[in-house]
């Protein structure tokens, strides 16, 4: 008598498995953000897993320690500041993004000092997580202004360093109040200080006509 022929039960999608633990990872870091900015390193993992609407064994599966964790929510939040170079390059003038990322970078440093309590307590502290993080950032930042400068919005001699230099150096008086009301309007006296005279315009203009004929 043949052998009936076996046949292998359909194998599960792993790109649905891949999403649905995509989705238990956001849920989870977007749950432990809020409970580590209100109750510092003290939060509850399993009290993030309950609220996330998972299981302790799959929070832990994503983050084995509370570190790992406090990691990750900090190293995501600096991926999207990072992020929205691009989409703010695609969807306005250079200027204009340049000015909204700088702006968006102040609501990111005004949110990272809430959980800093809970970064303290990582080996190496805080400091390690942001210097870890810190050339996504520059690398972002030095990105738009140059992309201001190529436009002509910002003056050629313009030294995107010096962006840089200026706007980090607000977040040192980040402990007195209204530093981000000082921030925002030192972002416009930085882009206003950079504009192109008249004549920077007309040399630049010149420039380009210049390289487009070679």
């Amino acid at each position: 008598m043949p052998m009936k022929k076996q046949t292998l039960p359909p194998a599960v999608p792993t790109r649905k498995l891949r999403a649905d633990a995509e989705r238990n990872r956001e849920r989870i870091l977007a749950v432990a953000k809020q409970a580590f900015t209100r109750d510092g390193a003290a939060a509850s993992l399993d009290d993030i897993a309950r609220q996330a609407g998972i299981g302790p064994g799959t929070l832990y599966r994503h983050f084995p320690t509370r570190d790992a964790l406090i990691e990750a929510v900090y190293r995501v939040e600096v991926e999207k500041v990072a992020a929205a170079e691009q989409r703010l390059a695609a969807t306005m003038p250079p200027v204009e993004a340049l000015r909204a990322w700088m702006f968006l970078f102040i609501d990111h440093v005004a949110e990272k000092r809430l959980i800093i309590p809970a970064m303290e307590t990582v080996a190496g502290g805080s400091m390690r997580l942001i210097e870890g993080s810190r050339s996504l950032i520059h690398t972002a930042f030095i990105a738009l202004v140059k992309a201001a400068i190529a436009s002509g919005d910002l003056r050629a001699d313009t030294d995107p360093n010096d962006f840089v230099r200026a706007l980090v150096g607000v977040f040192h008086t980040t402990a007195f109040p209204g530093w981000e009301q000082s921030a925002r309007r030192i972002v416009d006296i930085l882009i206003a200080g950079s504009r192109p005279t008249a004549s920077n315009r007309k040399r630049h203009s010149v420039s380009r006509r210049k390289t487009g004929d070679a």
